[in-house]
């Protein structure tokens, strides 16, 4: 017998808090600090950003994202004095398999967790109430923090795309990495953040 039931999608835009982070969906309240990261040459090789964004590319992009329900687009910002430390967006979301993508950028913030717990608060939505079973990334493999970042919070490497990054003329791998929801019954789940 067919299962008729709604698929779930991620059309609720939630705030999840943490103790050093907020996730706030992303909005038109976020286009200026959101142009200052994508004009920033230092993030755009770790994230590989080779498009020059305008202002009104972004001011649309960030006026729609309310409307979206295939994709999580969230601001990262301090939760006690309200800034602006980059974003996080789940995309490529497929309700028929419960899978999903994800990517987060942010700005200068090294050795404070951030990253880790942004992560740590997405998985969470994603896996205990969309109901998640997949969230997957890819990575190249220079950006040693983020691939760091990835493992503490339960994200395994799964496969290497060889040297299909190219930067500079040099050519690095892609690390291909997942991350399930039966990885958490192992000890891989997410901690602490925002309980």
């Amino acid at each position: 017998m067919n299962d008729h039931s709604a698929k779930p999608d991620l059309s609720a835009k939630p705030v999840l808090v943490g103790e050093r982070v907020r996730l706030e969906p992303l909005g038109p309240e976020h286009v200026d600090d959101l142009l200052g990261m994508v004009t920033d040459p230092a993030l755009d090789r770790l994230t590989g950003t080779r498009t020059t964004f305008t202002r009104e590319q972004l001011v649309a992009w960030c006026g729609s994202r309310a409307e979206q329900d295939d994709r999580l687009d969230f601001a990262v910002v301090d939760p006690v004095g309200g800034e602006f430390l980059g974003d996080l967006a789940v995309n490529d979301w497929d309700p028929d398999n419960l899978v999903a993508g994800l990517r987060i950028a942010l700005r200068e913030q090294h050795g404070r967790g951030l990253g880790s717990e942004a992560l740590r608060l997405v998985l969470d939505h994603l896996f205990d109430v969309v109901g998640a079973h997949r969230v997957g990334l890819e990575v190249v493999e220079y950006n040693e923090r983020a691939v760091a970042a990835y493992r503490k919070v339960g994200f395994r490497e799964e496969g290497r795309l060889r040297q299909a990054w190219l930067w500079d003329g040099e050519r690095y791998d892609v690390i291909v990495m997942g991350v399930l929801s039966t990885d958490r019954q192992t000890g891989a789940r997410a901690v602490g953040a925002g309980r």
